[in-house]
């Protein structure tokens, strides 16, 4: 059931279900009269306070286990449960854009609660394949190393690969940025397990760079119990498809950081005691991530595109949750440490980042054979590296010599500073049209302009705004 009216979601002290006989920190057992479903909401009181779990296990006739989706404190034995007759399930209405939410759709920036009577459950199935439409058209999003050497798939999924400090969550909200300055379309936020100062200072930037009002943000903070965690990417998913079906629009779903979901599946899998797998992970990994990814999917009314960022374990793209995830993707933008290091910025990793869409059938052969002109450049760079380092470019033939300038040329060119930064760098940022991308390096891999100086292609938008 897709759409929950108000009387399915109300409760009364007649649904008492059960009490609570155990509590192991987020993991409650509920000694029950009838069992409730699998995945369904139950409610407890505590001095006042609403209490929500979600069922998990049955473990005989008369128990049930479940996860509190809130702070254990104040729980105790003997506790009454009541049965909230639903799943767990959002209130949706078009004035939760400029919202900042948590997993129960309730305010978390001081604004009134949302005003609808329309609930929808998080667990929805995922749109059945003959609704489903696979659009395999590139959205431009301005940024000059992405739409040049791993486009982005409209309607498809997109991994921002790389460990801490690399700069995955700048580059999410430049993509968010791009979503409502290029496209007129919004953006839903999922923070997983995001720090509450991370979250606090992704909130206010997002207002000064003016897109806020085109953008929902959810939050299950990483203070809060594995349950919201785990779930909370949902909730968000489940604002994006109502997005797409009501409003009709183009709709970015980002979710930062999608390993923190993985991280909390582990956490509740271990709770409710299952048998680990592969490196520690949960025997049911694949199918949890699987149960996210595929209700990320285009239909006649709108399209979800998704940028999912992804911490890499100690850089380890052989990760089996990394490698999880990495199945479910059209798009995937490594970004590496090495080029942060350099300053390249965005840190995009070229020869490591890959899409689907580079091909001559969906790009078409311009643009094949000026990406594949640049890798090749960029590839023959880095195998001249440990040469220069150790004899110097001196010792390079006249041909290499060239390659290596027009390589580092090429690389300093594909960094750009981006608009949601722009009060902090001092550079304002710009947008890139792929046609001038295109131009451009056209011209460098021509040597049209060889005798222009490094620094002179650092950090700006085309060639063309140079020359002005």
């Amino acid at each position: 059931m897709d759409q929950l009216s108000p009387d399915e979601c109300s409760v009364t002290p007649a649904a008492q279900i059960g009490v609570i006989t155990e509590v192991h920190g987020p993991v409650v057992v509920i000694r029950c009269q009838r069992l409730p479903p699998l995945r369904r909401a139950l409610k407890a009181f505590v001095d006042g306070e609403t209490y929500l779990f979600e069922v998990h296990q049955h473990l005989d006739q008369h128990h049930a286990r479940a996860i509190t989706l809130h702070r254990t404190g104040g729980l105790c034995r003997g506790r009454p449960v009541y049965d909230t007759g639903a799943p767990l399930h959002v209130p949706v209405s078009i004035d939760c854009l400029g919202r900042l939410l948590n997993i129960f759709g309730e305010p978390l920036d001081g604004a009134p609660a949302l005003e609808t009577d329309e609930y929808r459950n998080i667990h929805t199935p995922p749109t059945a394949l003959w609704d489903a439409v696979d659009t395999g058209d590139i959205l431009q999003t301005g940024i000059k190393v992405i739409d040049l050497l791993c486009p982005f798939v409209r309607g498809g999924k997109t991994g921002l690969f790389g460990g801490a400090g690399v700069g995955k969550t700048v580059l999410v909200m430049e993509f968010m940025h791009a979503v409502a300055a290029l496209h007129s379309g919004v953006s839903v936020f999922a923070g997983v397990g995001e720090r509450i100062r991370e979250g606090h200072e992704l909130w206010h930037e997002m207002r000064e760079a003016g897109v806020m009002d085109q953008t929902l943000m959810c939050f299950g903070q990483m203070d809060e119990s594995p349950g919201v965690r785990f779930r909370i990417g949902l909730s968000a998913l489940t604002y994006a498809e109502y997005l797409r079906d009501s409003v009709a629009r183009e709709v970015l779903f980002v979710m930062d950081n999608i390993f923190r979901f993985v991280q909390a599946g582990s956490e509740i899998s271990s709770l409710l005691g299952r048998m680990p797998a592969t490196v520690g992970y949960q025997p049911t990994l694949i199918s949890e991530v699987a149960e996210l990814q595929e209700r990320i999917l285009s239909t006649r009314s709108g399209a979800i595109t998704a940028v999912e960022a992804v911490y890499v374990p100690a850089d380890d793209m052989t990760d089996p949750a990394v490698d999880a995830i990495l199945g479910h993707l059209d798009s995937a933008v490594v970004l590496s440490r090495a080029q942060a290091g350099k300053g390249i910025y965005p840190a995009v990793e070229p020869l490591q980042s890959a899409s689907r869409a580079m091909d001559r059938q969906t790009v078409g052969d311009h643009h094949y054979a000026v990406a594949e002109g640049v890798r090749e450049q960029l590839a023959r760079y880095r195998e001249l590296e440990d040469i220069i380092a150790m004899l110097g470019i001196e010792e390079l033939s006249r041909q290499d010599r060239r390659i290596v300038l027009r390589a580092r040329k090429l690389q300093r060119y594909l960094t750009q500073p981006f608009n949601v930064i722009a009060s902090h760098t001092g550079i304002a940022g710009v947008s890139v049209p792929l046609e001038e991308t295109l131009a451009d390096c056209e011209a460098f891999l021509r040597g049209d302009y060889d005798e222009l100086g490094e620094d002179d292609c650092y950090m700006r938008g085309s060639m063309r705004d140079r020359a002005k």
